[in-house]
């Protein structure tokens, strides 16, 4: 029977897995100082200002973290002079801070899993919790030279980031938001995107590859098939999130080998308050029947491996077994 980490790897590449992977179980999440060092946002707490400057809330009915963006708390309220709003953050963390951080990767066995740092978000979000979206998705339209350069300020931040994770970590996976659509469309079009968001992605992902990084794991839990030619060029391996709005069958058929889909079991179906054990059932094993068992990696398409209701995780994982027993025979 093949380790997690082997049994992924060849799912990735086209090879003989011999069951499928259960969603997150190869991958060993670890947050960096940079994320563990508050200030941090509590489910139900109160708003809490983060290193960027932007003001987080987390409410009980949400299923993540986010920006507060009314007018007192927009960080750039204008951004032809958005240096005067923008502080990048430092990513120089101390021995003393990096100590909890190693003493649990020292307990990851690495032929099991994956090392896998987690970083959130990405240039894009990054970009709209410092402008608010509809002034974000507007100023690629209007401030295009601003884009490009508050673009540019956060790309290589997070080669900074990554600098100080390869060498503490020496990760082998990666794994990293960004949201790049609705559930029916890309927020930006695809040749926007390849001039203002590609470029930065090329100068991350391509450090942390040229650092020993194996795989890298993207979240992004939207449409956005008509954008995974760049995903492929700017050095992903596994879209985490895909939503069953896109074309999985075609998408694997057409980029297998290049692109792996970790998803299509999207959480609108499965982790509602009224959840049942037979709906993820059928859910599950309809996504496994229609994506097959090669460059397809059943999961939530849930950022981490959680669920907003109890038990509903679970259930999925679960199930993803009894597919395994079903589909790799």
């Amino acid at each position: 029977m093949l380790t997690k980490r082997q049994n992924m790897m060849e799912t990735i590449r086209g090879g003989k897995p011999d069951r499928y992977v259960k969603g997150y179980e190869a991958l060993a999440l670890v947050y960096t100082p940079f994320l563990t060092t508050g200030p941090n946002v509590v489910k139900g707490g109160p708003p809490v200002k983060n290193k960027w400057g932007v003001t987080i809330a987390f409410p009980d009915n949400a299923p993540g973290p986010f920006p507060v963006h009314d007018a007192e708390h927009i960080v750039i309220k204008d951004i032809e002079h958005w240096r005067d709003y923008v502080t990048p953050p430092s990513v120089v963390f101390s021995e003393e801070e990096w100590a909890p951080v190693l003493a649990q990767v020292a307990q990851i066995d690495r032929n099991e899993y994956f090392v896998a740092p987690f970083v959130a978000p990405g240039i894009f979000e990054q970009c709209h919790y410092l402008l608010e979206i509809s002034n974000c998705l507007t100023a690629f339209y209007t401030n295009p030279d601003e884009m490009h350069e508050i673009i540019d300020m956060i790309a290589d931040w997070e080669v900074a980031y990554a600098a100080e994770i390869c060498k503490y970590i020496k990760p082998d996976a990666l794994f990293h938001h960004d949201d790049w659509g609705s559930q029916i469309s890309s927020f930006i079009s695809p040749s926007m995107f390849e001039e203002f968001i590609l470029p930065a992605y090329k100068k991350v992902y391509g450090y942390y590859k040229d650092h020993g990084v194996e795989i890298i794991v993207h979240h992004s839990d939207s449409y956005g098939e008509n954008l995974v030619p760049y995903m492929i060029e700017m050095g992903m391996d596994v879209w985490q999130g895909c939503m069953s709005t896109n074309n999985i069958p075609e998408i694997i058929r057409k980029y297998g080998g290049k692109l792996t889909i970790m998803g299509g079991i999207d959480n609108g179906k499965v982790d509602r308050e009224d959840w049942t054990r037979e709906a993820v059932h059928e859910e599950v094993f309809r996504a496994c029947r229609e994506y097959g068992t090669k460059y397809y990696i059943p999961c939530t398409t849930m950022g981490d491996p959680a669920s907003i209701y109890p038990g509903v995780y679970d259930a999925v994982m679960e199930e993803i077994d009894k597919a395994s027993k079903e589909f790799f025979k």
